[in-house]
């Protein structure tokens, strides 16, 4: 299984529209690649299975004065753009995350979420929203309603195969109880797309490689660079073995990783260290 992580760097001057056209042209240049950096010792000439993007890229992560007008419903244009782009490129597309405009104020009456959203060439889309507002009362909190539902999706790999991943976003990295209903859902690899900053960077990447270890599953990473804010974003984007070992890390300026990974793996490291089966909670 072949996927690419583009670690997208932005600043507060560059347009919304103009930056989903440039990430629109990162993606599709991603996906037409022969070739890229691999870490398992295979290398094909096949583009990715999956293309990973930021959380909140286009309205950007931490400017939440702009999250209003950004904000649209889950059949919106950004959403539509999204699924044509998959469709044209003909891969599955995490698509990071957007500000969605609810439907209805949800229980704390707040009309936004910050929803993920996952399309696969095909059409199909999963959404998930996320659980765990970062912001101690202030930011999300304030602004966004909460999401309630663990979500996994089957991931196409190709030759009729698929990995179940369980979806998150960014500061839900810190709730370990997330992955473990996530893993009870069947989930072999979690995708967690973000805007971590510079300043806890550290944690982003020892949280994953802790995810990776407890639930013996791939811990796939993309976060953002640049500077939105007057927040600097940590990028460090980077995806772990079920064995804890770091397969591939981006540096701190806009990068794009290109990895593949054995989704056999998982199945081999639970039954050579079979730690799950001693869970007692």
């Amino acid at each position: 299984m072949r996927i690419a992580l583009v670690q997208v760097g932005y600043d507060d001057d560059e347009p919304l529209a103009q930056r989903v056209d440039r990430v629109c042209a990162l993606v599709r240049s991603v996906a037409s690649a022969p070739s890229g950096a691999m870490s398992s010792g295979r290398r094909t000439q096949q583009g990715p299975d999956l293309v990973v993007l930021p959380e909140l890229w286009a309205p950007t992560g931490f400017d939440y004065r702009r999250w209003e007008d950004a904000a649209e419903p889950l059949d919106g244009p950004w959403v539509g753009a999204m699924a044509s782009l998959a469709a044209e490129v003909g891969v599955t597309l995490h698509a990071g995350s957007f500000v969605e405009r609810l439907p209805e104020p949800g229980p704390d009456g707040r009309t936004l979420a910050n929803t993920s959203l996952l399309v696969t060439a095909d059409g199909g889309r999963t959404a998930y929203r996320k659980i765990h507002r970062f912001g101690f009362g202030a930011g999300e909190p304030k602004l966004l309603e909460a999401g309630t539902d663990v979500v996994t999706v089957e991931i196409p790999c190709g030759a009729g195969e698929s990995v179940t991943a369980g979806l998150s976003t960014c500061y839900d990295l810190r709730f370990p109880e997330l992955y473990r209903r996530q893993l009870d859902a069947g989930a072999e690899m979690f995708v967690v797309p973000a805007a971590w900053p510079a300043a806890r960077v550290a944690h982003w990447t020892l949280l994953g490689r802790a995810r990776a270890v407890e639930d013996q599953a791939f811990v796939v990473q993309c976060n953002t660079a640049g500077t939105h804010a007057r927040t600097e974003m940590g990028g460090r984007s980077q995806v772990v073995a079920p064995t804890g070992e770091v397969l591939a890390e981006a540096g701190t300026d806009e990068e794009v990783l290109v990895v593949d990974l054995d989704p056999g793996l998982v199945a081999r490291t639970r039954e050579a260290f079979p730690v799950l089966a001693d869970r007692r909670l």
